[in-house]
Formats: structure tokens, sequence, C-alpha cells
């Protein structure tokens, strides 16, 4: 799934981009020499040049070399190498980003990327990321959006995807799967999506979303988990359907900032009809929900955030491809997608109707200024809630998941968020990296 009016996160190796700043030529400028006992200032003698080390002078490299880890629930733990290059105007605002890399991860074996961020305005954002590695997966993914501070007539936003993963997990359908039932299956997925808003008001937007994506679901390829097939072989989903999603929605949104809000709140009310298959045939399917955001500043350096999602597929003439089904799990939250549940993995839990809520205390501790930019460094404990259930007169709020945990984030305002958020439920904790907030 993808955001709605946000540069699609990155997963895996970016967890190194959450220190990209700090790996110039020096966290800020040098602090002024004492004065003497005349109080004049004398610049401090250089060292002898065989006293200097050119080799682990960073400022004398056109790019910084970083480190690169990334880990999640699903995909185990990632290493490698990540050479970014900034590009900042003159407000040291970052305007580009490329970042290349070469891992290796454990289930998939070695592993490239080539990643383009830009951000011409914060009215506009481009991006272009695409990798292959040794086994199974690759994938690349665009994204163009247009409009969006909503300060013109329009939004628009566009999507193109293909990607395969080989880290999706099934337990199965419903609340109260069990972990024993864990299965893995390989997911091929091609997408194309066009949302466009028309803004009403600089707050107010009717939004229109046509999607096309074709699935494809395979045998799992992790030695250690039980492929699908061999514990579901039944379960709607196996093998390639397509399915074409047509949403409308209205929004309201008064948020000071797209990413990295202090103050204000967005509300979206969706509906919308998606057939499985082929058009409008026995396939088709209703859905209606909500989510809402709201932000509140409770000091210069802290935030109250909190997340709610409420999602129902009112009608469908036959059982669905599970992938089609309301599911919480994970790190991200996308409005009428997969919710923020951030104790288990992505899609832990499927069912017909999903409800989530997260809330979480954001507060910089400490704030910077890099060569190339100003970065806030920011720890927010938090605290997921979700479930998933069959029946429409299910209470949305009756055997909820909790989740508690803590985020560690670096802001370079006002286009990167870089995070690691760990959180903990009743299986255990799970560990995520990437790009954006999850709400």
């Amino acid at each position: 799934m993808l955001r709605e009016v946000a540069l699609k996160p990155c997963r895996g190796s970016l967890l190194a981009l959450l220190f990209l700043t700090l790996s110039g030529s020096g966290l800020a400028a040098d602090p002024p020499p004492a004065p003497d006992a005349a109080g004049q200032q004398h610049p401090p003698k250089p060292p002898p040049a065989e006293q200097v080390a050119p080799w682990y002078d960073l400022s004398r490299l056109p790019f910084l070399p970083i480190p690169s880890v990334g880990t999640d629930p699903n995909g185990g733990t990632t290493v490698g190498i990540l050479p970014v290059w900034l590009r900042t105007n003159e407000n040291h605002d970052i305007t580009r980003i490329f970042a290349p890399d070469l891992t290796h991860n454990p289930f998939f074996g070695w592993g490239v990327h080539g990643r383009l961020f830009a951000y011409p305005s914060e009215d506009e954002q481009w991006s272009i990321v695409a990798g292959i590695k040794q086994r199974v997966e690759r994938g690349v993914d665009l994204q163009y959006v247009l409009g969006r501070l909503h300060e013109g007539h329009f939004t628009s936003t566009s999507d193109a995807d293909f990607d395969r993963d080989g880290t999706p997990r099934f337990f199965g359908v419903g609340n109260g799967t069990k972990l024993s039932a864990q299965t893995n299956y390989t997911a091929q997925t091609t997408l194309l999506q066009e949302q466009l808003g028309w803004n009403l008001t600089p707050h107010w937007q009717l939004l229109y979303t046509i999607r096309k994506r074709i699935v494809q679901v395979k045998a799992g390829t992790l030695s250690e988990v039980p492929s699908i097939e061999t514990r579901f072989p039944h379960v709607r989903g196996l093998g390639t359907e397509g399915e074409l999603l047509n949403r409308y929605s209205v929004v309201y949104d008064t948020r000071d900032d797209l990413t990295a809000p202090r103050h204000g709140m967005r509300v979206v009310i969706y509906g919308g009809a998606a057939s499985v298959g082929g058009i409008f045939n026995d396939s088709l399917y209703t859905e209606a929900g909500g989510d809402a955001r709201g932000y509140w500043s409770l000091s210069q350096d802290t935030i109250l955030a909190a997340h709610t999602s409420l999602r129902y597929l009112p009608t469908a003439r036959r059982p669905l491809p599970f992938w089609a089904l309301s599911s919480i799990g994970g790190d991200i939250s996308d409005v009428g997608g997969g919710q923020t549940l951030r104790g288990y993995g992505a899609g832990r839990f499927y069912d017909r109707n999903e409800f989530s809520a997260n809330a979480e205390l954001r507060h910089v501790f400490w704030g910077f200024d890099a060569e190339a930019t100003h970065v806030d460094l920011e720890i927010a404990p938090f605290v997921d809630l979700g479930q998933v259930f069959g029946h429409t007169s299910t209470f949305p709020i009756s055997r909820l998941h909790t989740v508690g945990g803590v985020g560690f984030r670096a802001i370079a305002r006002p286009s990167v968020v870089g995070y690691v958020d760990i959180g903990y439920g009743h299986e255990g904790a799970a560990v995520f990296t990437g790009l954006n907030y999850p709400f």
C-alpha cells in the first residue's frame, strides 16, 4: 500500500538515513578560540600535515559513506554500505538525496539498490527507488506528488510500482490467529494508482482514488517457515488475481506541516467499491471507513500525536482474497489499508473489518546544525491498539491487541524523517526502520 500524500517509505537499509547528516565534516561549526590574557583571540595552529589522516576526513569525500543497517520482524536484519549524496538550498533544506547501496540479507543474499528522492519545493516531491537481490526480491517504485500544500485548485499523486517480496507472513484469518500457524509466501505486486484531489479550500478536499493492482501469491522461500499452501491450501488469494478499486474521500486537513506536523489534524472519511478478477462482476465488494490524525504542541519541544482508523467491508458477494481484507501489524498506517501495530510484523492479523488506535509523545531532546542541514533528534514512547473482526455487529474495541514501545527519530525539516521504532506485544519485541512518521 501507498501513503496518500507522502513519499513511500523505504524499508530496510535506509535506517542509515536517520543519521546521514551526522557523517559530514562535523556536527556544527567549531567553537571560537578562547581569548588570551590580553583579550585577543588567536586561531589555533594547524596540526602538521603528517598528523592528518585524510582517509578519515569525510569532508574530503563527495558523498557520505554510511554503514547501513535495517531490520523488521519479517525480513530479518540487512547490513551493508550506503553512500549518500545530498543537495541543499540556500536555506539548508534538503532538495535531493541520492542513495545507492550494497547490502546483504541472510534470506536473499547480496543486493543493490538505487534511490533518488527530490524535493523541488514543499508543494512538489518525486522519487525513484529500484533494487534487486541475489534471490527472489526485486522491485521498482515511482511516485510523483504535485499540489501537496493544497494552495492550488488540484492535487495529484501518481504511483507506479512493481515489487517481488519474499518476506510476507500469513497466520490465517481472524483476530485470534496463533503464532504457531505462521506461514510464508512470495508476493509479486504490480500497481498503478492515481489520486486526484479537488481543493475546495486550503483545508477541505474532495479526493478520488483509482487503483489497479495485480497480486501473485506464490510459494514461500524461507526454509525455516512453512509455505502458505501447506497449511492454508484453500484460502482465497493463492495464485494470480487483479483488483480494480474506486474510492471517494472527503478530507479535512489543518496540519501546519505535512512531513513533521506540530499541531493540527487530518480527518478522512471514505467509501468505495472494488472488484477482483473482473469489472463489476460477482466479485464486487464495498468499503467504508475513516481515518483521523491529531497533533498537539504541549511545549516547544514536545508534541502529542494520536491516530485512529476504522474500516468496514459491508458487502462482498463471495470470499475475498486475504490480501484484500483489512489488516493490522507493522509500522505503516495507510488510509484504507494496513494499520500500525508495532509489536508485530506487517499483515499479522487479517479479517473483513479493522479498528486501530495509536498515540505517541514526540520529544526533541537534541538539535544541531550539521554541515548539510539542521537535524532534530527525537524520542517518542508510544502505545498501539488494534483488532480485526469479521462481523459489522462486533464492538470495535472488544478484543484489542496492545503494544507499547519507544521510537527514535531524526528529522531534517521540511522533507525527511528517519526512524527506529521498537515495540513489544504478546509475541515479543519487533524493530522497524524506515522513512516518514508511522502516522
